[in-house]
């Protein structure tokens, strides 16, 4: 347990979190949307500091990140609670629930990733940002041995602390819910507040690259879509977009997203963005120079057979949006 950074007293042993965009009013002994932030005689403590509920090495493609050091591994770790409250979370059983942890130094995992030849670590799994004061301590100390950080997020964090944050960033996945403030709010959370995390992270030259879970009637529909996809274009139409498809999971009990409607999203995607991926199927996963047309990466799962030797297509020599 520590003291939370981000925050104000008030009175009556109350605070208020300013870590997110929902700027919980927490009453003394009670804890924010979040869970793992609590508040304990006027004091707002994060009580899940150096413990984690998940600890495991993963293919750095299941972030999932496609061009940042592909075919690389990555130590990856999540603790409890979330800041959204999505019907279909894939990850309820520890993002809405206080689950036992294991305890766990910073130390500890740089010599983990050591010994798992990991070319860092990824804050994933729950929502790395209600974890922000380890996420932040050790950040810090995986940039000065060499490793790389990378954020798995839902992008839902006020401007000052991700500010902060993102100078120990080197790569992060947001997840981009849907595309108007209608669907955010049944959802949680803000679009606002996203696209600003968004924006930002690009802007501190940070490598994106964005997640789209498609929960047809639900979330997604094709006119909101398209304007996601012209949002990101806006940016930089290089930045790789991943079109998930949906199972049943948690409260919601909707069919599977039809492969007829990913193909849909997929061809819209593809009018604006040079690189468009579709997660949780077998197809349309590979990476080809926009250019020519030449298959740079073919994926088979999360092995990969990889053509490139720097950052340029081996066939026609254009620039291409990889980090390594």
């Amino acid at each position: 347990m520590k003291e939370a950074l981000f925050y104000e007293k008030l009175d009556d042993k109350k605070v208020r979190c300013l870590l997110c965009p929902h700027r919980c009013i927490i009453s003394n002994k009670g804890h924010g949307i979040c869970l793992i932030r609590k508040n304990i005689e006027g004091t707002l403590h994060q009580t899940s500091y150096g413990e984690v509920s998940s600890i495991n090495v993963d293919p750095i493609e299941k972030k999932p990140l496609y061009h940042f050091h592909p075919g690389s591994e990555i130590l990856s770790i999540g603790t409890n609670g979330c800041n959204l409250n999505c019907a279909y979370c894939q990850n309820f059983s520890i993002s809405k629930n206080l689950t036992l942890r294991q305890k766990v130094t910073p130390e500890e995992l740089i010599s983990l990733a050591q010994k798992t030849n990991s070319i860092g670590i990824a804050y994933t799994y729950n929502e790395p940002t209600i974890w922000y004061e380890f996420v932040y301590d050790t950040a810090m100390i995986f940039q000065k041995s060499g490793f790389k950080n990378v954020l798995v997020t839902n992008g839902y964090i006020n401007s000052e602390p991700l500010k902060q944050l993102l100078p120990y960033i080197d790569a992060a996945n947001i997840d981009l819910k849907a595309f108007s403030e209608e669907k955010y709010k049944m959802l949680g959370g803000s679009l606002k507040e996203v696209l600003n995390t968004i924006e930002t992270m690009y802007r501190k030259d940070i490598h994106i690259e964005i997640t789209h879970l498609a929960v047809e009637n639900y979330t997604t529909d094709i006119k909101e879509f398209d304007e996601l996809c012209r949002f990101i274009s806006s940016i930089n139409k290089s930045i790789p977009l991943h079109i998930s498809r949906y199972f049943p999971c948690y409260k919601l009990s909707l069919p599977p997203t039809r492969n007829e409607f990913l193909l849909d999203l997929f061809d819209i995607a593809k009018r604006y963005l040079s690189f468009v991926y579709l997660g949780n199927v077998l197809y349309n996963n590979d990476t080809t120079c926009p250019v020519c047309g030449a298959k740079i990466i073919i994926r088979n799962g999360y092995k990969i057979s990889s053509f490139l030797s720097d950052n340029r297509c081996p066939i026609c020599k254009s620039s291409l949006y990889f980090s390594f």
